[in-house]
């Protein structure tokens, strides 16, 4: 649990011995819901919780669970497989099955393993719920068995069924405060914190998580700046050599930015290249520019796809030159 999120970690802990039979924990990516969902977890689990209300670390139920094998509780969340597209393993799948939730009826089925105590099912990302498998999540939460915990984490509420979330206590976890932030980026001995943390929008687990990333960004940003003096065919291998999804986050992240300058003279990720955008936004085409912008949301949809990538960053580069008048 994160220093941020004290307030509500306080407010749950005062009511543990009634808490709802679900909670939702929304709020953007990058800010820690998942270890808070965790942490809660763990906390509520202990047999011998400290008089701040954390887990000891120590007793039976703080071991098992830092084996992976604490009966009371579960972890669902998208399943390693094969990708159909390009036939390797992919990291994980884009979706909770419905097999995964069907499994819990059995699952619930079983009795608690401490008597009276919480037995709690983690769902995180929520959002990668699909039809089939929402619908059967609802039947659950429509009738939760006793002594149940559902804890459902999402960065993305609009993707859930609205009747899930109904079905749910909201719990809103915020990002922290920027100087509070910052402060705990270099704590973790993060260099630039507060350009890293600018750059993943102000979320620092992200920032810490993509600093290796960030590192290699910059030589990125530094040939964007160019406007239509960068060389696409030359350019597209670097771009490439970062990954195709990250090369598109790069670009639209500097579009988002060159279109924001140019309407209302702000800067969300590059305040550091205020200059760069001052000279570029004199020549932009606001029409091109916008369209250019469109275009790389359809293009981010499929840059897992196998395609000719390289032609790809070349073409988008090559769009990219020409939205400047000259």
């Amino acid at each position: 649990m994160y220093s941020w999120h004290k307030k509500q970690w306080d407010s749950i802990m005062k009511r543990q011995d009634a808490l709802p039979h679900a909670f939702l924990l929304r709020g953007r990516d990058g800010i820690g819901k998942h270890d808070f969902a965790v942490s809660l977890s763990h906390a509520l689990l202990c047999r011998q919780a400290s008089d701040n209300q954390q887990a000891c670390g120590q007793c039976p139920s703080c071991n098992w669970l830092k084996e992976g094998a604490n009966p009371d509780f579960k972890l669902i969340a998208p399943e390693e497989g094969d990708d159909s597209l390009t036939k390797k393993k992919a990291s994980r799948k884009s979706q909770i099955s419905v097999a995964q939730i069907r499994q819990l009826y059995s699952y619930l089925s079983l009795t608690n393993h401490q008597t009276g105590g919480h037995r709690i099912i983690l769902i995180s990302p929520a959002e990668t719920l699909n039809i089939a498998s929402a619908n059967a999540l609802l039947k659950m939460l429509e009738e939760p068995p006793p002594n149940t915990l559902f804890l459902l984490v999402a960065s993305q509420v609009q993707r859930l069924l609205p009747t899930i979330v109904s079905r749910c206590q909201v719990l809103d976890l915020s990002a922290p405060a920027k100087e509070d932030a910052i402060n705990w980026l270099k704590e973790q001995g993060l260099q630039n914190a507060d350009v890293a943390l600018e750059y993943a929008g102000g979320a620092p687990l992200n920032a810490l998580r993509r600093q290796g990333q960030f590192e290699s960004n910059v030589q990125l940003i530094i040939q964007l700046s160019l406007g239509a003096k960068l060389e696409p065919f030359t350019s597209a291998p670097s771009f490439l050599a970062i990954g195709m999804e990250q090369a598109i986050d790069v670009i639209q992240k500097w579009t988002f930015d060159l279109v924001n300058f140019k309407l209302v003279q702000h800067l969300h990720y590059h305040s550091q290249q205020v200059n760069a955008f001052q000279a570029l936004s004199k020549n932009v085409d606001l029409g091109l520019l916008l369209r250019f912008q469109r275009s790389l949301v359809d293009v981010k949809r499929s840059a897992n796809h196998p395609l000719n990538n390289e032609m790809q960053l070349e073409n988008i580069l090559l769009h990219y030159t020409r939205v400047f008048n000259g």
